[in-house]
């Protein structure tokens, strides 16, 4: 049975956040509210964790997850970054992008595109997700929560419960922002270019 965790969306709770962090350190699933939708979140860390949310979202092993970081620094971590990226990427996070980067060796090749080497990153402006990564002190994976039979990603935290109660470890029930995916940008192109429409605005 999952955990349901009701948090404020502008106040985050802290002691709830925290109970949320240790679930995914010891290699849970947790459904998460971010600016685009809700999102399966597990570590880098666990690879059983990856399979769990690959077989719920019915893809296979090179279907990519994006690593959500804090800010500007984590995603330089992570991936490869020159000057005129950086400037792009200060001038759209936080927000509903996901940018496709040059991946680092701080990131498993399993995690990495097979034949690119890249990495999907994103920074969320959502309060909740934000404090989720504080806490945990570390990126999250993640995939879009839109199951296989559905055409719109789900959005409701009690209609997740009710799914997904016995297949993730726990359900944060937060408002969100917007109800669609993120908008990806390939910034290894020059100039980049725009690989899917989201919810967030194309940057012309």
């Amino acid at each position: 049975m999952a955990q349901y965790f009701i948090i404020h969306a502008e106040n985050p709770q802290a002691r709830l956040i925290q109970q949320a962090a240790q679930l995914i350190q010891q290699g849970g699933v947790v459904a998460c509210p971010t600016d685009s939708s809700y999102a399966l979140v597990c570590s880098m860390q666990y690879k059983d964790a990856q399979t769990r949310i690959r077989r719920l979202r019915g893809v296979d092993d090179e279907h990519p997850f994006t690593l959500i970081c804090r800010d500007l620094a984590e995603i330089g971590t992570y991936a490869k970054v020159n000057n005129s990226q950086f400037r792009l990427l200060k001038a759209l996070t936080p927000g509903a992008y996901t940018f496709l980067l040059e991946a680092s060796r701080e990131v498993p090749r399993r995690l990495q595109h097979p034949k690119r080497s890249t990495i999907g990153l994103r920074v969320p402006g959502h309060i909740v997700v934000q404090a989720l990564l504080e806490a945990l002190d570390m990126p999250l994976l993640s995939m879009t929560l839109q199951l296989p039979q559905d055409e719109l990603p789900m959005s409701v935290g009690w209609e997740i419960r009710e799914t997904l109660e016995h297949q993730v470890d726990a359900v944060i029930d937060s408002d969100i922002v917007h109800v669609g995916a993120t908008t990806i940008l390939d910034l290894t192109q020059d100039p980049p270019e725009l690989v899917r429409a989201g919810v967030a605005p194309w940057p012309k």
